[in-house]
């Protein structure tokens, strides 16, 4: 059995040494005891060989978590450390085996140590302890950690409090900072330290923070523990405050404002009558350069350019697709890749003539993933739905046709408001807002999705919703 005793400063790149030394001697995790500090001396154990450079290499994902939970408190985490690496050996993905209990259990170790520093570094309070000395104050604090913290996390104080020396005492470690380096010292009891100004300071700044409407205390344990109370002078205020708090919230409701000035009133009736009026109609020239000039919503950013509908101005029929896919931005016309070919095949049985009727989609630019040299569709959201429902508005305005074809779900919300349930509304008659009548079906797209087996029934039913649009443009 090896023992490996490991310093208090320096403890990781001890332990990483101390690691590669056994890796590349071959010794086994369930061989090997490791410490902390002072420890006997073993007569018995057997030194290690030297190591030669670039005998042992790990991924660097490891390198990362392990700087992390080499300074959690588990006594056993410098053991659980060496056999996840001894582990790597035979299997060099084993970090990403998220079902593993040994990486699962250090994946919760590295959190709970950045959940300690992070807690450090905003709930250290520093107090003012001589005076300048050559110019610079001097400040101490005192903070009781959950795991051994310090050494990685003062750098942050060196950086952020630079122009000061300080030192922060902890039961495990102190560390001292002189405007040039962090030295570290053994830990230390809790040293006397005096208030200072800062005190007040941090009192006022709580007490104008607290926001007694949003008083949740269960969340307020959570963020801030009780183990840290005791050394931050703003919390002294908690109890009275909390108590407080509902008398101050509903002083505060009392004393907001409870009727708007009379012009936000003209203010909000101006924009509601700009929002319900249609877009200026123009023509299609303008509603070209405007279209390719959109920004109303970031898909321009990666699309090839915008896709309009096309069609006869006069046009009885609109069909109103999802947006454009691959084949269509790159062409920068519409219903001309694999569910553009399906619509025209089930158009021409049903007798609709796709030469009269105005083709156009929801939305005007193609929103996707790329995946290798692949661009993978995705559904656009309600967001950038509502933003190119101008322009589909504006299409409408121009044509002023007598029936549109809603084809799919966002095709269907588009025009109507309502998304949910579109199987069952299936060649329905429904209206837009303003009172044009919509026929719902089904987009092309979701026939190809359907196994070989479905796919007959389901496009005799679009065919049967398109015959129903055929009739209106025949004058039926």
């Amino acid at each position: 059995m090896r023992r490996v005793v490991l310093p208090e400063i320096g403890t990781f790149d001890a332990w990483r040494d101390e690691a590669r030394a056994l890796l590349s001697a071959g010794v086994p995790p369930e061989e090997v005891l490791w410490f902390r500090g002072e420890a006997e001396p073993d007569l018995f154990a057997a030194p290690l060989p030297a190591v030669e450079g670039g005998a042992v290499t790990v991924p660097k994902g490891f390198v990362d978590l392990a700087r992390q939970v080499i300074w959690h408190s588990d006594p056993e985490r410098f053991a659980r450390l060496y056999a996840v690496l001894w582990a790597l050996r035979g299997n060099r993905h084993l970090l990403a085996d998220r079902g593993d209990a040994r990486i699962d259990r250090l994946n919760r170790m590295a959190k709970e140590v950045g959940r300690d520093r992070h807690k450090m570094t905003a709930f250290v309070r520093f107090r003012e302890v001589a005076a300048p000395n050559g110019g610079r104050r001097q400040f101490a604090a005192w903070f009781e950690p959950s795991h051994y913290i310090l050494e990685p996390t003062a750098p942050f104080f060196a950086k952020r409090f630079g122009d000061m020396d300080w030192s922060i005492f902890t039961p495990d470690l102190s560390a001292h900072f002189d405007g040039k380096a962090v030295r570290f010292e053994a830990g230390a009891e809790r040293p006397d330290l005096p208030e200072d100004a800062a005190e007040e300071l941090w009192r006022t700044y709580f007490r104008n923070i607290f926001n007694p409407a949003r008083l949740k205390l269960g969340a307020m344990r959570a963020e801030m523990p009780r183990k840290y109370w005791k050394n931050m002078p703003e919390t002294r205020l908690i109890p009275e405050m909390v108590a407080a708090a509902q008398a101050r919230a509903r002083q505060m409701a009392e004393a907001a404002p409870t009727l708007a000035p009379a012009r936000a009133a003209r203010i909000g009736e101006r924009l509601q009558a700009a929002r319900a009026a249609p877009p200026p109609v123009g023509d299609r020239a303008e509603l070209l350069a405007g279209l390719n000039g959109c920004r109303r919503c970031p898909l321009w950013k990666d699309a090839t350019q915008a896709v309009p509908g096309e069609g006869p101005p006069d046009a009885p029929l609109m069909v109103v697709g999802e947006q454009p896919g691959d084949r269509e931005d790159l062409e920068g016309r519409p219903f001309v890749g694999p569910a553009g070919r399906l619509f025209d095949e089930v158009a021409a049985r049903a007798g609709l003539d796709r030469g009269r009727a105005y083709v156009t989609n929801a939305v005007k630019h193609f929103k996707f993933a790329p995946r290798g040299k692949r661009r993978i569709h995705q559904a656009p959201d309600r967001g950038e739905m509502q933003q190119c429902r101008w322009w589909l508005d504006r299409e409408r305005a121009l044509v002023q046709p007598e029936l549109i074809v809603a084809m799919g779900a966002t095709a269907a919300e588009s025009l109507t408001g309502k998304r949910a349930g579109l199987m069952s509304r299936r060649g329905g008659i429904e209206e837009t807002p303003d009172g044009a009548r919509v026929l719902i079906t089904v987009h092309p797209s979701y026939l190809l999705r359907l196994p070989e087996g479905e796919r007959a029934a389901a496009t005799a039913l679009f065919e049967a919703d398109l015959r129903k649009a055929a009739a209106v443009q025949s004058g039926r």
